[in-house]
């Protein structure tokens, strides 16, 4: 890495990611179908092997990467909508 390892944090330079709960409705060894709100999207479980079909899983990038349960999801997932209603609202 130029400049020295370990590498620059992301976040300690203001970037930030997001990863969005979606409800895993298909799976299979490496891959999976996600859901939120009817929209379906092929991921990749590789980071979860433990999801099973019902779970929630936090997708970023098109990979879960992480599992929460569901009212971390709910509770996420208002948030979110919060925050798009009042961006809608600028």
């Amino acid at each position: 890495v130029p400049g020295g390892w370990p590498a620059p944090s992301p976040v300690a330079e203001g970037i930030m990611c997001l990863a969005i709960p979606m409800v895993l409705v298909e799976r299979d060894e490496f891959d999976g179908v996600a859901e939120i709100d009817g929209v379906r999207r092929r991921i990749s479980v590789m980071y979860v092997p433990e999801a099973a079909v019902g779970d929630y899983v936090l997708v970023h990038a098109g990979f879960a990467i992480g599992q929460v349960d569901a009212d971390e999801a709910a509770r996420t997932l208002e948030v979110l909508r919060e925050y798009a209603d009042a961006m809608v609202e600028l």
